[in-house]
């Protein structure tokens, strides 16, 4: 039976940030299960993978506190050695710990009552707590003080200290778009192409889409063109490494014009081609290249005056 490659006990002390590790090390592929009783870990590690689950074994995170049944300081570190020494597996312990004053704090802030004094104040379930996790903290690997920490900063550490970054690169979608069938709900990087010459108006373009060479030439002889897409490259190249950083798992970058067909199509498929050459794996999306574009719809020539940039999250 296939084993984690790698077993991480996650505790600490209630509202120093437990939780908050545990979802970032699922959001960047741990398997994590939260509040497991030890006496269950062996059935756990002997259980079969789901179906559809990846062939290649996760490191698993298992989230322990004081709430957890049967809870034992000494019984956990024994149950740890013995996993060590008799299964040859990878256990260490990471412990979230914070200043008293700051739980308290965090407690009265959230008006959250603390789990070991539901009926006195914060502070004494923190000092009770802080006594029955005190082996836990000793034996710990890994100690996170989140005193002066916020949120934020918290994911980002246990992304570097536990993020395979090949493994978690953010999935990127390049995509196109008609403004006239509106922005796309999923963007988070909308650029703006209607300032380019517009193949619709030459017949013998029209019928065709930015996929087609004679379109895509067309379209990078507008003078603007070749400075602006080399600018909305570097854009990129500067913004997508800074969201991977801050934790995104999804990001979108939409392009678009008024029919979604020729000038956001050959914008999509240029910037996708230079960031594979940069590195980055993406997909692209044409949303509305299969829609039939009326003159109508496509209405008068574009005057130039659409915002090329705009943050959409």
């Amino acid at each position: 039976m296939s084993r984690p490659a790698r077993i991480l006990l996650v505790t600490g002390l209630s509202g120093a940030g437990r939780t908050t590790v545990l979802k970032t090390l699922e959001d960047i592929g741990w398997e994590t299960v939260d509040n497991l009783p030890l006496s269950l870990l062996d059935r756990l590690l002997s259980s079969p993978l789901p179906q559809g689950a990846p062939d290649e074994e996760r490191p698993l995170a298992i989230g322990i506190d004081s709430r957890t049944r049967g809870f034992d300081a000494q019984a956990i570190l024994r149950r740890v050695a013995k996993l060590r020494e008799d299964q040859q597996q990878q256990v260490e312990i990471l412990f979230v710990d914070a200043a008293d004053a700051v739980l308290a704090q965090r407690f009265s802030a959230t008006r959250r009552r603390h789990p070991l004094a539901l009926d006195r104040p914060a502070e004494d379930g923190i000092a009770n707590e802080r006594a029955l996790l005190e082996p836990l903290r000793d034996a710990a690997e890994h100690l996170i003080d989140t005193s002066d920490t916020n949120s934020n900063a918290l994911q980002q550490d246990i992304r570097r200290r536990f993020g395979d970054v090949a493994a978690v690169s953010p999935t990127l979608v390049v995509s196109s778009f008609s403004y006239a069938r509106g922005l796309p709900r999923d963007a988070d990087l909308v650029l703006d192409m209607r300032f380019l010459r517009n193949p619709h108006w030459d017949e013998g373009l029209r019928p065709g889409t930015g996929l087609d060479a004679d379109v895509s030439a067309y379209i990078a002889e507008d003078p603007a063109y070749a400075p602006a897409l080399d600018q909305i490259a570097q854009l990129l190249l500067t913004l997508l490494p800074r969201y991977h950083r801050e934790g995104k798992s999804y990001i979108t970058v939409a392009f678009g014009c008024t029919g979604g067909r020729h000038r956001s199509v050959h914008a999509a498929e240029i910037i996708a081609k230079r960031l594979r050459a940069a590195g980055f794996s993406p997909t692209i999306a044409h949303r509305d290249l299969g829609q039939q574009k009326s003159g109508a719809q496509e209405g008068k020539p574009d005057d130039g005056t659409g915002a090329i940039v705009t943050v959409s999250k």
